[in-house]
């Protein structure tokens, strides 16, 4: 890999959170921000599915713990439609074979939709402190669309499209006696994949640099473009570029991002053998973004738990992040906090505790914990000096990660917590059906001495 000027820098640790899952509800923001502190991370993605449904309050208490918050949200389609206005049908992809995956594939040829897109973007800026932007996905499907039908835009907004930047039908896809068949006429099929790429970047650029895009409400806000990477073949930049309408150096020229992020494509990410040091080999694509943007900062993000068979272990992601410092990548990141293989492998461990007011003392774990055997107070032992102390009446209140404790007699000075039973939280997991882990036997947490005055 071509080394860039920034190299020396400090690679960034960034991690990908979609608060509608299970792991993130019925707890306050402030938990969840001071777990993803206390897991190293200061800069968090969070992962807009639905841009009406937002928790403003969790933004702001990462914004209040010192974290960068980068809205991430879909290009090209949607897990859910109930947020979308009633034409949004018209917006959709023709395929070459009708699929129903759970997902809604958008037309980058839709006014409609271009103009809708921009517009909740531009919302979702001005009512929320977010300090970056980035359009993930905004490729067209799919990379072996060709062979299973997954393969699009090829309807009637594509068509009319391609018809007025070539002057001439699209190409024919399925009957191979069409003398448009894109394998017979390779000139067409050449000027389809140029007008693919063409597509998928004009989209971007108006959503971010159009009028009333997301530099015009918010001049402020950094701004990150997302390409797909893969370990495939000779020439994996060309393929993609021909597959999905996906050339990351013409993004950039266009779009004139803050940063570049290289995704883990599916057909990386889905293997359960997946080297942790499997970056190595997007140097093609790094190569052909430093030919013609020598000083752009790079990204990389991985997945660590998607599936049950793939979920990566601290040690993996540890790796992965060392190899992408050593490729020269200014950040890294991953989907998502809550799905990696330490969750269901390892039992809470007691992070830290500390006093917020005269009467309470919050305890913090690195994940999250059973409301159940968090609020059993005999899961809690005041040791002052080496000895017990009775701290009776103690009332203990479960906050997703944390626990805060209460009572009118902690000791005025130094003393330690120890903790026993208490269990993390299974039925809040991605993979469902997992054992239950309990805290390590006799561990303790120091509390500082209370603050004079």
């Amino acid at each position: 890999m071509t080394a860039s000027p920034a190299d020396h820098l400090p690679i960034e640790a960034s991690i990908q959170i979609d608060p509608t899952f299970p792991y993130y509800l019925d707890r306050s923001p402030e938990s969840i921000a001071s777990e993803l502190l206390l897991a190293g991370y200061r800069n968090v993605r969070y992962f807009v599915t639905d841009e009406t449904r937002v928790n403003g309050d969790l933004i702001r208490a990462l914004r209040r713990h010192g974290m960068q918050v980068w809205a991430m949200v879909l290009g090209n389609g949607a897990y859910s439609t109930g947020h979308l206005p009633p034409d949004w049908p018209k917006w959709q992809m023709t395929l070459l074979k009708k699929t129903d995956d759970g997902y809604f594939r958008f037309s980058p040829h839709s006014t409609s939709y271009l103009k809708w897109k921009k517009s909740s973007i531009a919302r979702l800026l001005q009512e929320h402190p977010f300090t970056g932007l980035e359009v993930a996905e905004p490729y067209l499907p799919e990379w072996n669309g060709l062979s299973s039908g997954v393969y699009g835009d090829v309807g009637p907004m594509a068509q009319a499209a391609f018809k007025e930047f070539s002057g001439s039908e699209m190409p024919e896809f399925t009957h191979r006696t069409s003398p448009r068949y894109y394998k017979r006429d390779r000139a067409r099929y050449l000027l389809w994949i140029d007008f693919r790429v063409r597509a998928v970047n004009r989209f971007l650029h108006e959503l971010i640099n159009g009028p009333g895009g997301a530099r015009s409400v918010r001049p402020d806000i950094r701004i990150a473009t997302w390409s797909i990477a893969v370990d495939a073949g000779r020439d994996p930049v060309g393929a993609v570029r021909e597959v999905q309408g996906t050339d990351a150096a013409e993004m950039i020229r266009l779009i004139r991002p803050d940063l570049h992020i290289l995704q883990t494509h599916w057909p990386d990410w889905m293997r359960s053998g997946l080297p942790a040091d499997y970056v190595r080999r997007y140097a093609p694509f790094v190569r052909h973004i430093r030919a013609s943007h020598p000083d752009v900062p790079l990204g990389v993000q991985t997945d660590i738990g998607s599936l049950a068979r793939m979920r990566r272990s601290r040690a993996w992601l540890d790796i992965f992040a060392r190899t992408a410092r050593e490729e020269g990548y200014r950040m890294w990141t991953a989907y998502e906090h809550s799905i990696g293989l330490s969750m269901y492998t390892e039992p809470p461990r007691l992070l830290r505790a500390r006093r917020t007011d005269r009467r309470t003392v919050v305890i913090e774990f690195d994940k999250r914990i059973d409301e159940a055997s968090a609020s059993a107070v005999s899961s809690y032992r005041c040791l002052e000096g080496g000895q017990l102390r009775d701290v009776s009446p103690l009332a203990a209140a479960p906050d997703g990660s944390r626990v805060l404790l209460k009572t009118d007699v902690w000791p005025a000075g130094p003393f330690e917590l120890e903790v026993s039973g208490i269990r993390d939280t299974p039925e809040r997991w991605l993979v469902p059906d997992q054992p239950t882990h309990t805290i390590a036997p006799g561990s303790r947490v120091p509390v500082s001495a209370a603050a004079k005055g």
